[in-house]
Order: structure tokens, then sequence, then C-alpha cells
């Protein structure tokens, strides 16, 4: 099987770039493993203070909206962080202390949710909060297994039955000037947030849940129809096993699922995350890169790949493979003709790029451009 670029990874770098190289008319396939970064996507980008023009472009042809502020997101404990770009329907303020009294909605039987935890971070920001239960019989069904009441099937259900929600909440609305609700609304159906926010006579925000995130695995869903409209050829549930490398360049790879047969192209694009994504994975004495053996950049001290305190940034996560300045994947310290690394399996080996969200974009957008140089 012969394409023009082959991106190993579907998750937000990887469908960036295979949305942009098909609408520049390359031929393209991306191997994915299935469950990937967006599953656990907080809807924003970080370290982007600006879309640029290709990724609007892409993320609105998708039927993907977003919007831009400057401020402070809520986070699902309660506390704030900086954010800017986001979805549509990730609340951004100016400060944390965005309302005066607060009405914390959950749903019987969820526990993704922290109701408690969330409100008592709003009121360490001075804002008076009152928590209630919706006990909706439509989730009777899934609370009969623990595993079934997560976002991702309360979300299913909450698209049909949102006019319901809209109206209890009226009746449990008081004086309350801002509504929280857990982020469970518009898997399927995108217009269902805006139309909640219509519905409910205060300012709605929806805050986070524990992972699956329903707006990452929208966002995932949105791109990755896209990218099959424009032609590309998605595999899912595969990865990538072996390389055929020849002289500083890649020839083909072959996956788990295709066996004997091999995928070659003239461009390869690793995309396939870091530790978290098993994009990288360490054993007692090092940490490495499984498909191509390519160089990564880590402590060779294995008692400083972790922080004791829980809480704090792990260093393990700034880890990633070596490039060149062109996002070139090194191997003993010499680049690949045409092998790519974009996305966190750069870890923050290219501090320039941003992180998370922001330099997933930012790097798929760079290799696009070296690709059609």
């Amino acid at each position: 099987m012969k394409f023009d670029t082959v991106i190993i990874g579907g998750g937000l770098a990887g469908l960036v770039a295979g949305i942009s190289l098909q609408r520049k008319g390359q031929s393209t396939a991306i191997v994915s493993t299935g469950q990937n970064a967006l599953h656990f996507f907080s809807g924003s980008f970080e370290s982007m203070q600006e879309a640029p023009p290709e990724m609007l472009s892409v993320f609105g042809d998708a039927g993907i909206r977003l919007h831009y502020q400057e401020g402070v997101r809520l986070m699902p404990l309660g506390s704030f962080r900086p954010s800017c770009l986001s979805l549509e329907d990730i609340s951004l303020f100016s400060s944390p202390q965005f309302a005066r009294k607060v009405l914390v909605v959950n749903f019987m039987g969820y526990h993704d949710f922290f109701s408690s935890f969330l409100a008592e971070g709003l009121e360490k920001q001075g804002m008076q909060c009152r928590i209630r239960l919706l006990n909706l019989p439509e989730l009777e069904k899934l609370e009969q297994s623990p595993s079934e009441m997560r976002s991702v099937q309360i979300a299913r259900t909450m698209d049909r039955i949102w006019e319901k929600v809209v109206q209890e909440v009226r009746v449990l609305l008081k004086d309350e000037d801002t509504v929280v609700l857990p982020q469970v609304f518009g898997l399927q159906d995108t217009s269902v947030p805006g139309r909640i926010k219509q519905g409910i006579p205060a300012q709605v925000v929806f805050c986070g849940t524990q992972p699956p995130s329903v707006p990452g695995i929208r966002t995932q869903m949105l791109l990755k129809r896209r990218y099959e409209v424009l032609g590309g050829t998605y595999l899912m549930g595969d990865e990538a096993v072996e390389a055929h490398v020849h002289e500083a360049r890649v020839h083909s790879i072959r996956t788990r699922n295709l066996d004997s047969h091999y995928l070659e192209a003239g461009h390869f694009i690793l995309a396939t995350g870091g530790l978290f994504s098993k994009g990288l994975r360490s054993n007692p004495f090092s940490i490495f890169e499984p498909v191509f053996g390519l160089d990564v950049d880590y402590n060779p001290d294995r008692n400083a790949w972790y922080d004791k305190n829980f809480a704090a940034d792990q260093p393990y996560m700034a880890y990633g493979v070596k490039t060149d300045a062109t996002l070139h994947a090194l191997s003993g310290g010499i680049p690949f003709e045409n092998l790519f690394a974009i996305g966190s399996v750069l870890g923050q080996t290219h501090p320039e790029l941003g992180q998370a969200g922001g330099l997933a974009v930012r790097s798929a957008l760079e290799v696009v451009d070296q690709i059609m140089k």
C-alpha cells in the first residue's frame, strides 16, 4: 500500500497533519491504536495566543468552533488555569471570581464529577455555592453498572434529554447568577451546549469531569470524519510494529493488523505521544522510542524521572524524541531524511512550539509546511 505520507498516531497532532496534507492534494494514511490524548483533552489549546489561519480552516471545515479570550478556565477540582484559545463550549473568565452565587448541579449516581471539591474551590474565590443532584430515570439503566456511569455513556443519553435537564435546573435555580454542570453534553449534537445556555436564565458553565473527555472525544470524531471525507485512510485499532530503514531514510512500516503487508510512503510522521500514550516506553534503565529506535532526551538517573509531590509537574512528561530544527527525527545523532516527529512525543524538546494542544497543532502545521516545500 503506497501513500505520499504515512502518519503514525491518530490523536490531535496526527489528525491535524493528515487533514492539512489531504487538503493540499496528498494521499495519506493514519495508523491509530484508538485511545489517545484527545480522550483527556481539556478543550483548551495551551500556549496558543492565536489560531493560525490553517488551524482555523482545519477546525472550521470539521464543524469545530473555537473562541479566544485571555483569562482562566475552571478546572474539575475548583482551581483555575490560564487559557486563551479554546473550544466554543469551554468557558473562559477574565478572573477566577466569575460569579456571585453558584448552583452546582450533578446527576444521581455519577461519581466522576466532584461537586464538593468544585464548590469548595469556588468558595475560596469568594463565591457562594449550593449543590443539588438531579435524579433522572433515563440514567437508571446506566447506574446498574458503575462502568456505564461514565462521561461518554451519560453524554449519549444527555444529547436526547437536554431539554428535560434545562427544565429541572430551572426549577432548582433560586437567586444564583451561575449554574455549573458537568461537561457531558454535545457529544453527537454540537448545538446542545449552546441550547442549554439559552434555556437557563443564568450564566451556564460546563466543567470538566474524570476522563474520558466528552469535548475531546467529540473533537476526535469530527476531525476523523473530516479526514475521511477528504479521502484519507484511517486505520483504527492498529499500531506500527516494525520499520524498514536504509541509509537514514524510512521506506515502509509494518503494522500489527496488516501483517505481511507494508505501508510505503515518501514521508512518515511520528505522532504517537509520550510515555502516557506509549509513544515512548521505559524499562528500569532507560526510556526509548519503540518503532524507529529514535534518540530520546531524558535524564539517565531514574530517580530524577518523577517528583514525589504527586501534584507537581512530573519530569518524565518533558522527555521526548530528539529532532533537528525542522523536526526531522534523529537516530544516533543523524536526522532521517523523511521521518518527522510531532506532538507530545517531542516532550519539551522544542519549547518554542509550546505544550499540550498548542504543541500538537503548531508542530503538525510546521511539518506539513516542510513536506509541501
